[in-house]
Formats: C-alpha cells, sequence, structure tokens
C-alpha cells in the first residue's frame, strides 16, 4: 500500500504544472473512483481541510495517505509529491536562468498562464460535480468566490470561509 501511494504521488508531482490543483481531478478519479480510498464527500472535505490548513495546499496527499496507511502513508504521501517537484523545479530553475535572453522562455511563459488556468478551472469542475452529478449549490458557490475573487480581489481565505457558511447553509 505504502509503495502504490509513494508512485502515484510521486507521479502527480511530476505532472502537476501549476500545482496541486491541476492533477486535482487526475488524484480525485483515482483515489475516489480507481482505488476506493475515499468517497467523494470525504475528498472534498480533505481539499477544504488542505487549503483551510496553514502551509502549503499539498497538504490533501498527506490527508489522504493518513486516510489509506495511517501516519505512515501521510509522511509517504506527502514525501511523494514534494520530493520530485522540487527535485525537477531545482533544475529547471537554472535552465530557466541560462535562458534569460531566449525568445522561447517568453513564449512558454506565456503558454503557461492559459495552460494552469485550464488546469485550475478542470479542478473546480472536479469539486463542484462530486460522484459525477451537477449540484447547482455547489456551482453556486463556485461561481459567487470567482466572481468575488476577480472583482474584489479579496484575500483567498475569506472566500474560503465565506464557501464555508454558504456551504453550511445550502448544503
Amino acid at each position: 500500500m505504502l509503495l502504490e501511494l509513494a508512485l502515484y504521488f510521486a507521479l502527480l508531482s511530476l505532472i502537476s504544472v501549476g500545482g496541486i490543483p491541476s492533477v486535482l481531478p487526475e488524484m480525485q478519479r483515482y483515489v475516489v473512483d480507481v482505488r476506493g480510498w475515499a468517497s467523494a464527500d470525504d475528498f472534498i472535505q480533505m481539499f477544504a481541510i488542505g487549503q483551510a490548513a496553514p502551509g502549503p495546499n499539498v497538504l490533501i496527499a498527506g490527508l489522504i495517505g493518513w486516510k489509506v496507511a495511517g501516519l505512515a502513508g501521510a509522511f509517504v504521501a506527502l514525501g511523494a509529491i514534494c520530493g520530485p517537484a522540487a527535485i525537477v523545479a531545482f533544475w529547471v530553475a537554472g535552465v530557466w536562468e541560462r535562458m534569460k535572453d531566449s525568445p522561447w522562455r517568453a513564449i512558454a511563459q506565456r503558454a503557461m498562464g492559459p495552460m494552469v488556468v485550464g488546469l485550475v478551472f478542470s479542478g473546480g469542475f472536479v469539486l463542484a460535480t462530486p460522484n459525477s452529478q451537477i449540484d447547482w449549490r455547489l456551482w453556486l458557490i463556485a461561481a459567487a468566490s470567482a466572481t468575488c475573487m476577480l472583482a474584489l480581489r479579496l484575500n483567498p481565505l475569506w472566500l474560503l470561509a465565506g464557501g464555508g457558511v454558504a456551504g453550511g447553509l445550502l448544503l
């Protein structure tokens, strides 16, 4: 079980351009649908705790690892999601600096923005459609949060708190 956690989260680490939100749909598919390690509701709750807790948003990996294999699972999953990406980031930083005057660098930077937005949107879609069913209340909370974030430039913690209150009232 620990080896499977390590391999899976290491793979996610290597493809998570833009952080955990970019691989959230795949994580949810594997954890909930394929392996059955958590229910869709449990996954949403682990995501919310991981986002609300101080520190990086990769804490969801530790929570999933904890649910699957206890404390050892938490450490394995968290190490696997952080380790490979840290090594690649260290290597890419050197290459990125050497390419500072290259036109390819500017092209790559412009391409990354829309790509990350799309990946984050897909993560939001997965969270707003648990069990592959559309729930208008979750969509309403997501739309209101996105609108407030863009229009009011609020701290995301206020939006998270507001979403929690709205979820408590609507769900």
